[in-house]
């Protein structure tokens, strides 16, 4: 059922396995960070800044057909990074996949553990809020 979800985690691992150092890899979530497109100002909105996040960021989901897309921007190259992350995984995926396949490539990259406590917490923050938006767009078909 998260094939899909498991495979983009797996191709996130390659790219990452490539960065030996721990620096390395801060430079690559910097890069995603600003290859991030930015949002429309529509949906830079108070209720779609991610609560516990250190930076502003900004998060805009919707349906398309079964799936669900995820848009975001902040105003901070790491966190735009990290949120990179988590779209890349799961953009495109069904509210069921992002509600049930959790991100287990940050802990095997060890990308959770060296983070400082802030944006460790902003990350959590980020994928509740990605699950929470699931949930809604789930029970929105009910």
């Amino acid at each position: 059922m998260f094939e899909s979800c498991l495979k983009k985690q797996a191709a996130l691992k390659e790219i990452f396995d490539a960065c030996p150092t721990q620096e390395s890899r801060y430079q690559k979530i910097i890069e995603l960070g600003r290859k991030l497109p930015s949002l429309d100002n529509a949906y830079k909105t108070p209720e779609n800044i991610v609560k516990g996040c250190q930076s502003t960021l900004y998060l805009h989901s919707y349906k398309d057909g079964n799936t669900i897309l995820f848009e975001a921007e902040s105003d901070a190259l790491i966190s735009g990074g990290l949120a990179a992350l988590l779209i890349m995984v799961y953009s495109g995926e069904s509210p069921e996949t992002v509600l049930k396949c959790p991100p287990t490539f940050l802990e095997e990259l060890g990308i959770s553990a060296s983070l400082t406590p802030n944006r460790a917490n902003g990350l959590s923050s980020l994928h509740l809020r990605m699950k929470q938006d699931a949930l809604k767009h789930l029970l929105s078909n009910a």
